[in-house]
């Protein structure tokens, strides 16, 4: 698994703590983690929360990301923007019992995790136990183990909506401000990280094209 972390900017000065987090927990289980920042309060490219679901659907869309992890103040508003997209289901995520149910009962690919509401003493800790009950015990498996099979049956239905409710992610995205959508990929980094892993041509076209 390819695992994409993406901060945005009330919030980027705790990058290092949570990419520090993340790969301790992940790095052992064999998954890589692909950091597309911000990573520092000054950076040149400013990402906002709407830019960080832009930047997500990317990702995950094209196939250069298989789950994104990332948030802002509350995690609300990532969480929000994130869902705007095809491709996309975000859970917002506390604690690790939402890490946990979150990734058996609506088996996702994203989550919105608070950076500053709540996050003081033993914050760390609290993601390395987020990310452990998010990523070391499988995905879609039902919980309470019994109500695995409806479960399972509702994300079916779930899928099957949004594939009817939501338009392809370049025609979202070509009538979008294509400034907004710019800034989502200005990072330094994204080039490297995103062309090398991309999936899909027709989205490596569309972001060759914006850059």
């Amino acid at each position: 698994m390819r695992i994409a972390l993406i901060n945005e900017n009330s919030q980027a000065a705790k990058n290092d703590v949570v990419l520090a987090a993340l790969k301790k927990v992940v790095e052992p289980m064999g998954y890589a983690v692909d950091n597309y920042g911000m990573y520092a309060a000054d950076d040149a490219a400013q990402l906002t929360y709407v830019q960080c679901g832009i930047l997500g659907a990317l990702l995950l869309n094209s196939g250069a990301a298989d789950f994104v992890v990332t948030g802002c103040g509350t995690g609300e508003g990532a969480m929000l923007a994130m869902n705007s997209f095809p491709g996309v289901i975000c859970g917002h995520v506390e604690d690790p019992v939402d890490a946990y149910t979150f990734a058996h009962v609506n088996d996702g690919n994203a989550v919105a995790i608070p950076f500053a509401k709540g996050f003081g003493w033993g914050g760390e800790l609290n993601l390395e136990y987020i990310f452990e009950k998010l990523f070391g015990f499988g995905h879609g498996q039902g919980y309470p183990p019994e109500r695995r099979e409806p479960e399972m049956r509702n994300k079916r239905i779930l899928d099957e909506v949004r594939a009817k409710t939501l338009r392809p992610l370049v025609d979202s995205l070509k009538d979008i401000d294509q400034e907004l959508v710019r800034g989502a990929v200005a990072g330094g980094q994204f080039q490297g990280l995103f062309f090398a892993a991309c999936k899909d041509q027709a989205i490596a076209d569309y972001v060759k094209g914006l850059l």
